[in-house]
């Protein structure tokens, strides 16, 4: 649960709390000075278009006047996992703490009882993008999927391959923002259940990337729109899209960033790449967000042309709360058994613990009192789990113990994927 306490001698002065709805102007400007945004824009309109009482939460100074000195707030989101089934997990944001009030505990109260009412609430797993990699381990933290953008400079790539496939009888249409409003939210439905690592997207979501609300620290352009369409009418990709309008001398140098890329199959992805290399006056295409697995650079004449964006990084964290109910709900690409000796800086999933995947590509996670065959903490298995990470690589860094020879050679085939798992939304 969400720490209450009364305030007491001792705490200094600081009270955690839910805040109201009429809080949300000064939590708002809490937030900003926390991401060391100056607030010139109120954003409460847009705040309130997100709020859930009990969820977002604040530090409270009784000391200073009562100024909000940490901020914290989370929602609930669905994660696609290996084999396309989606879990319930906790989507975590807006943590902050005041300059002013570092190293006194802060985060820690915050997201401890935030987990807590998680696992409470059914959460299978906890979510998050860290903007700092030292903070969230020592919560059973770690990364579960990595960025791979790519920069591609038309002119030393050559552009497409000749004879891509694409839909028969497709087409590519500008759309209005409204159109996108009503369309594009069903099209990322059907989407994210292909993508494991995929996140759900809330009507929020969809009302700031349109421009229907807007907070002040995102600076929001209109871009354009593409829809694909299919023979039959029905929407099948969409990317959206802006270009800086850069010149050299009296020549176009034009950059076109991607902004959303969402294609059910791969020859939407195709006619919609062809939109994208065919834009007049542009030189260079930037797409931030692509999942490890893309093909784009061989879709192109010269795949040298394509160099990794400088934005590539970790992406989502995870935090698993909830072993049986997470390792059921994925698929396996082996059969197999591996019993683990797990830690847990919160004991939620701390013991012993057999997973164990059949013939069928179902699998289970149970306690057990067998002999361990690997060592490892709950954030080690939380990057594990998605299928990015390998336990011999982990093991090889010294961040798992491999107490019987092969055994995490072994887990790495249970947890294999053919598509690695990507969520191109920060949380």
């Amino acid at each position: 649960m969400v720490d209450e306490t009364p305030v007491r001698p001792g705490t200094g002065g600081i009270e955690i709390r839910p805040v109201t709805e009429q809080e949300l102007p000064q939590w708002d400007r809490a937030v900003l000075r926390g991401f060391l945004t100056p607030h010139h824009a109120d954003g409460t309109e847009a705040r309130r278009r997100m709020f859930e009482p009990g969820r977002w939460l604040a530090a409270v100074d009784h000391t200073a006047g009562g100024s909000y000195v940490a901020t914290y707030r989370s929602y609930d989101l669905e994660l696609t996992v290996p084999g396309g089934a989606a879990v319930p997990v906790d989507g975590i944001t807006g943590v902050t703490v005041a300059a002013t009030h570092r190293r006194r505990g802060l985060l820690s109260r915050m997201i401890k009882g935030d987990l807590a009412a998680a696992r409470e609430r059914g959460s299978v797993a906890a979510v998050l993008t860290a903007a700092e990699y030292g903070i969230y381990g020592r919560y059973g933290f770690g990364p579960a999927q990595r960025s791979a953008g790519l920069m591609v400079d038309l002119q030393r790539s050559g552009g497409l391959r000749p004879g891509l496939p694409t839909p028969a009888g497709g087409r590519v249409d500008f759309a209005p923002l409204e159109e996108v409003r009503k369309l594009a939210p069903e099209l990322h439905e059907r989407w994210r259940r292909t993508q494991p690592g995929a996140l759900s997207r809330p009507d929020h979501w969809w009302e700031l990337a349109t421009g229907l609300h807007l907070l002040p620290n995102r600076e929001w352009k209109e871009p354009f729109n593409v829809l694909h369409r299919d023979a039959d009418g029905q929407v099948t990709g969409l990317v959206s899209y802006r270009v800086n309008g850069d010149w050299d001398g009296a020549s176009p140098n034009c950059t076109l960033t991607v902004l959303d890329f969402l294609a059910v199959d791969r020859p939407t992805a195709n006619a919609l790449w062809q939109l994208v290399f065919s834009v007049d006056w542009v030189r260079h295409v930037e797409a931030e967000e692509l999942g490890p697995d893309d093909p784009l650079p061989l879709l192109l004449r010269n795949p040298r042309g394509a160099r990794p964006h400088a934005a590539q990084a970790d992406m989502t964290w995870l935090r698993l709360l909830d072993l049986p109910a997470a390792f059921a709900a994925r698929s396996y690409a082996a059969p197999g058994r591996v019993v683990l000796d797990l830690t847990d800086p919160q004991g939620w999933t701390a013991g012993r613990w057999a997973l164990e995947a059949a013939p069928d590509g179902t699998g289970r996670c149970a306690p057990t009192e067998e002999a361990p065959e690997l060592a490892l903490g709950v954030g080690e298995l939380s990057s594990l789990y998605l299928g990015t990470e390998t336990a011999t690589r982990l093991a090889a860094a010294t961040l798992l113990t491999e107490r019987a020879p092969g055994a995490a050679g072994r887990l790495d085939q249970l947890l294999h994927t053919p598509i690695r798992a990507w969520n191109p939304d920060m949380i």
